[in-house]
């Protein structure tokens, strides 16, 4: 382990080897240790009253990675890194919450008006004016969960499970994240009782401004499979298209979505322990170890992005003023009018269509 870390050690087949090991570069690593050291003093180092040195905070902290990473039990990391079962168990539980209290403000946080700019550019370059990601769900596996949840939480493989939902772009940065339902719900389910679009029913929300065959829009959508509602947010594909245009646009969306789920294959090749059945008991816990690995997996992402890259050049959004509503009345009465315009299905075909006569008028122009 030392020679990830000693400054002799480091030709270039050392760092990509570091790269290989802890999914991500040393320099961020060590940010990550840094950060962590100062939250939490469990992650120092210390000498007993006999002046014995205790575990090293790279032996805790590299652990835990290993755990992350290669999806091994806690016992299986004293071969390596010399440290107990119980104080790895113990490690990990630490190390997730204090990344959530250090890094999740930022690294997991809503679109801010810059960013919804930005994402508004990369969807019009990719045809799809309006597009601030890609929906899904996915399962993770929980093996030790407990005999009396067991029917609850079986999903469709029979196995107990705990469903993840989560929006990602292009880039596969992932803006939401909701985890907890039982894997016996369905995407529906999810997304009925997540908070995906909570800012916007309560106005809260930048604003993602947009022209489609001109007329004006004032709300994103994103991508989604056939299973989600005909909402004004959400655009599915078309099950069984008949004219050449429908069957070029079912073609684009089913392409454009699939970020969502590149976005999970990258996050569970990452790490393994997603990839495989959960060993902890406790939801809180199962909770800090998804949430922990999708915020690294976006300061990963920061740290290998292209910087240079023409995509990244996008007008700045205008900040959204919030005007202030001292009648309760009145406030209630807007949120349930954003909220019906949040799920109205008149809205959906509309936009719908428009984006496969766009979509197509784009590529003949692209012909010609």
């Amino acid at each position: 382990m030392i020679i990830y870390f000693v400054i002799i050690f480091q030709p270039h087949h050392a760092l990509m080897m570091f790269r290989r090991r802890y999914q991500m570069s040393r320099n961020l690593f060590l940010r990550i240790v840094d950060a962590i050291k100062d939250h939490d003093m469990y992650f120092e180092q210390r000498i007993d009253a006999l002046g014995r040195f205790g575990l090293s905070t790279l032996q805790k902290i590299t652990a835990v990675f290993r755990m992350l990473a290669y999806g091994l039990p806690a016992d299986a990391t004293d071969e390596y890194v010399k440290i107990g079962e119980s104080t790895t168990i113990e490690s990990m539980k630490r190390f997730c919450r204090a990344i959530v209290e250090v890094f999740g403000e930022r690294y997991l946080r809503s679109p801010t008006p810059n960013d919804v700019a930005r994402l508004l550019h990369i969807g019009e370059q990719r045809g799809f004016p309006g597009m601030l990601g890609s929906l899904d769900c996915m399962h993770w596996k929980w093996k030790n969960c407990p005999k009396a949840w067991a029917g609850q939480y079986a999903g469709r493989s029979g196995s107990p499970t705990i469903i993840l939902e989560a929006v990602a772009d292009y880039d596969l940065w992932i803006w939401h994240a909701y985890f907890g339902l039982p894997g016996t719900n369905n995407d529906i389910n999810v997304l009925e009782s997540s908070h995906l679009f909570s800012n916007l029913a309560s106005g809260i929300a930048p604003p993602a401004h947009y022209v489609i065959q001109g007329k004006e829009y004032d709300m994103g959508y994103y991508l989604a499979d056939g299973i989600y509602p005909k909402w004004s947010t959400i655009i599915q594909t078309i099950r069984d298209p008949h004219s050449q245009q429908k069957k070029y646009f079912a073609m684009k969306q089913e392409s454009c979505r699939k970020d969502v789920e590149r976005a999970f294959g990258v996050l569970q090749s990452r790490f393994a322990i997603i990839a495989g059945q959960s060993r902890f008991w406790r939801k809180e816990v199962l909770h800090d170890i998804i949430t922990t690995c999708i915020i690294l997996h976006n300061m990963i992402i920061e740290d290998e992005r292209d910087l240079n890259a023409p995509i990244q050049d996008a007008v700045e959004a205008p900040t959204p003023t919030i005007e202030m509503v001292i009648d309760e009345n009145l406030r209630f009465e807007q949120f349930l009018a954003r909220h019906k315009k949040i799920k109205d299905k008149n809205v959906h075909f509309e936009l719908r269509n428009a984006l496969i006569e766009y979509l197509w008028e784009q590529r003949n122009n692209f012909e010609n």
